[in-house]
């Protein structure tokens, strides 16, 4: 494949080093002196979560494996003990410098009066009142369990902080060390509020608890004791089943979580030995899954900081979502998307207008039916209590609920069961695939005809992560675009096998292909005085058929610019190979979660919006979709939009061939790509209030190249 015959796994980077490298990136953010203290807490508490979720799935999956004696080597050619290995060293550096960066920031907060005052700084008044807190609020509902080494364990829930007490009995002459396990309990807040002169102090609950042991052992004498936590495999494998089957099966799978092995324990640092050898065998832990903090544990529950009053320019700036543009003064909902087609760019640009289609067809007696898929809804969504009200209107709501989207599996079965119970028809997708597609149509009559409203999208149909994710949506009536939606709804429920889609790809059958297809196509017009150029924006990259085809792309003389947001696999800038491949990573404010795939087509320029990344898994194991981008003008927005992504020269970093990143250097004018859609998305508000609503028409002219069909 590679002129200078370089075997693909040199060429290819481990996936879990490089998900690590995000993470520090993330934590990157966490030291930056430049953002409010509030922001920097925020992203270090992004990495504890991120961590979690790391360990819960993908080391699991490693313990699984190592488990069963697999001696298979992953692309970039290591082995499961080498990569077991690789993670603990580097998760354990990691979580040094995210320690020690905590701690700076409690400093500097504390200078602001806002502080995290641990057991050894109370004073005198400040102990007295948390004593009577425990004694009166926390005392009462807590439980501790004996832990014996010939005994089971008691079952220890995962992400759960513990309090470890080691004691003897003194009435016994020869007393044994015994272990004594308290759950920190989940009904109160993590800091909890003390008497303090000025500005805000609190208390991290678990050394309330730790201050007042004694009480809860009686006649024992404490010996020692530690806080620690444990993470378990959180990755359920559900079985297929029949619709009615399903719901208990889901059910089921969430419940077995707790009883997963648990992959880490994280304890408080320089624990006594008798603690650590106690969890370690009654948890089956060896040495390397243990790690040691010298610091607050679960720090992601740090984020409860950023809700307490602080004095102004902690946090940072508020950035309200705005009207979006094409929707300024528009005279109703279904006029502006009849008038033209509209492009949403959250969170810049408000979600609520997604909101407003579904609960108008819920009420609009001219709507006759509603179909949509439904991926990570929040949990109070007003989506799915207008598809509910649209049903008990007598209207036909068809919905896929995917039950098996991680970690939000038992929300999504209570949702089912209402919209069922509603009289929704509720479809869970087809067999052995999850559907990540995000789709919404709208069957409306009007002036004797029926016309179909659609909705395509990169994010979920979530209006929290709406205002937290850079996501992109259409809202459209182009008749083949919403012929094809139509046609994968039927394709959900049953109703036909086989499509021959006019505008969209879809995986797992036609995705893969089209974009192998769309790759090899900029190879071929690509020439020497007006070389090819890729440039594309996703979540990862981690297609070994993807890599190779840019790969060869570049071999080609392509000029490919890719904003990679979290794991790449593909090493870029190798001579020879891959020299004219440009990754860069984004890390700011809002998670970038946009999909978009620009192809310049020799001078016919493409842009797609897609629910996929450039991964094994939602290119051949899940329903997704690719839908091309038609309207000249909003093809336009989004070229500009990748090109500012890569003027990034504030919070952008660039993947350099050994596989590390480095920030972009800020040589010329800053330009921070968020601050700038932003500042851009408030003055094309400000323009379109000047100058009113005006009807244009669809303008699809400058779509080049071959159709969408087949």
């Amino acid at each position: 494949m590679a002129k200078n015959d370089m075997k693909l796994s040199d060429l290819l980077l481990n996936r879990e080093l490089s998900w690590l490298e995000f993470n520090d990136r993330v934590l990157q953010q966490g030291k930056c002196d430049d953002l409010p203290l509030m922001e920097r807490l925020k992203f270090l508490s992004i990495v504890s979560s991120n961590l979690d979720e790391f360990f819960m799935i993908r080391v699991a999956d490693l313990r699984r494996q190592q488990a069963a004696d697999v001696r298979k080597r992953d692309a970039g050619g290591f082995t499961v003990s080498e990569q077991l290995s690789l993670i603990a060293a580097r998760v354990r550096e990691m979580v040094a410098r995210q320690t020690a960066a905590v701690a700076d920031v409690l400093e500097q907060l504390a200078g602001r009066d806002v502080r995290v005052v641990r057991r050894a700084d109370w004073v005198p008044r400040q102990r007295e009142f948390l004593a009577k807190f425990f004694r009166t609020e926390v005392q009462p509902v807590l439980t501790p369990m004996a832990v014996e080494e010939i005994e089971p364990c008691p079952l220890l829930p995962g992400l759960q902080l513990f309090v470890a007490l080691l004691v003897t009995c003194p009435e016994k002459s020869e007393s044994v060390p015994r272990l004594l396990v308290v759950p920190v309990p989940g009904l109160f807040p993590r800091f909890v509020n003390i008497p303090w002169d000025k500005g805000t102090c609190v208390a991290p609950l678990e050394e309330i608890l730790l201050d007042n042991a004694e009480t809860l052992i009686g006649a024992s004498r404490l010996l020692a004791s530690a806080v620690f936590r444990i993470t378990r495999d959180g990755d359920v494998t559900v079985q297929d089943a029949r619709d009615e089957d399903l719901l208990e099966t889901i059910r089921d799978a969430v419940t077995s979580r707790k009883r997963r092995d648990a992959v880490r324990l994280e304890i408080s640092a320089r624990p006594a030995p008798h603690i650590i050898q106690w969890l370690a065998a009654s948890l089956a832990l060896r040495p390397e899954q243990i790690y040691e903090v010298d610091g607050l544990l679960d720090a992601k529950a740090l984020m409860q900081m950023l809700s307490i009053p602080s004095p102004q320019g902690l946090a940072v700036p508020d950035w309200p979502p705005q009207t979006p543009r094409d929707l300024v003064g528009a005279p109703d909902l279904w006029t502006a998307i009849r008038d033209q087609d509209i492009l949403l760019f959250h969170p810049y640009e408000s979600f609520e207008p997604v909101i407003e289609l579904v609960s108008r067809a819920a009420e609009d007696p001219n709507v006759l039916a509603i179909k949509q898929t439904l991926y990570r809804p929040s949990a109070d969504s007003p989506i799915v209590q207008s598809l509910v009200r649209a049903a008990e209107n007598g209207k036909e709501v068809t919905v896929l609920v995917e039950l098996r989207a991680r970690f939000d599996e038992a929300k999504n079965v209570l949702w089912a069961r209402r919209m069922e119970d509603a009289g929704c028809h509720v479809i869970y997708g087809i067999a052995g695939f999850k559907t990540h597609a995000k789709a919404l149509l709208v069957i409306r009559r009007e002036s004797g005809r029926i016309r179909r409203y659609v909705h395509l999208a990169t994010g979920n149909y979530n209006e929290r992560t709406a205002r937290l994710y850079t996501d992109l949506g259409l809202m459209t009536c182009d008749e083949d675009l919403a012929s094809d939606v139509a046609a994968f709804f039927n394709l959900l429920t049953g109703l036909s096998e086989t499509v021959e889609w006019r505008q969209l790809a879809i995986a797992p059958t036609d995705l893969r292909r089209r974009f192998t297809e769309l790759i090899e196509r900029e190879i071929q017009v690509s020439t020497p005085d007006r070389p090819g150029l890729i440039m594309a924006k996703m979540n990862a990259l981690e297609d070994k058929g993807i890599c190779e085809a840019l790969c060869k792309a570049s071999q080609a003389g392509v000029k490919i610019l890719l904003n990679v947001r979290g794991i790449c696999c593909l090493r870029p800038g190798v001579e020879g190979v891959s020299q004219t491949i440009h990754i860069r990573s984004i890390v700011d404010r809002f998670l970038e979660h946009s999909r978009v795939y620009y192809f310049a087509n020799g001078g016919h320029e493409e842009v797609y919006l897609a629910s996929a990344d450039w991964m094994k898994r939602n290119l051949d194991r899940r329903l997704e979709i690719l839908f091309p981008i038609r309207d000249a003008r909003i093809r336009q927005r989004l070229i500009e939009m990748l090109r500012v992504y890569f003027e990034d020269n504030v919070k952008a970093c660039e993947l350099l061939p050994d596989g590390e990143y480095r920030p972009v250097p800020c040589l010329g004018q800053p330009v921070r790509a968020q601050e700038k859609f932003y500042e851009d998305t408030l003055a094309a508000v400000r323009a379109a209030e000047q100058t009113g609503y005006r009807f244009r028409p669809l303008t699809h002219a400058g779509l080049g190249g071959p159709s969408m069909d087949g």
